[in-house]
């Protein structure tokens, strides 16, 4: 399984879902649902904006689960 690592980097770098929220500028539930891993697509320009907000490469947010 694919999974998004939006929560670990939060984590990591200390900050809040709603700043996740406000800075991402989309709708309050489907970046919920990105976070807790309930979608089933990512545009590549959501994956670019999310990127270059928390300053970090694409590996270091996708990463795959092995069921």
């Amino acid at each position: 399984m694919i999974q998004i690592e939006v929560k670990e980097l939060l984590k990591k770098q200390k900050k809040s879902k709603y700043w996740f929220i406000k800075n991402m500028e989309g709708g309050y539930q489907s970046l919920s649902r990105m976070m807790n891993n309930q979608t089933s697509s990512i545009r590549f320009e959501t994956l670019e904006k999310i990127c270059n907000l928390f300053d970090c490469e694409i590996g270091d947010l996708i990463k795959r689960k092995k069921d």
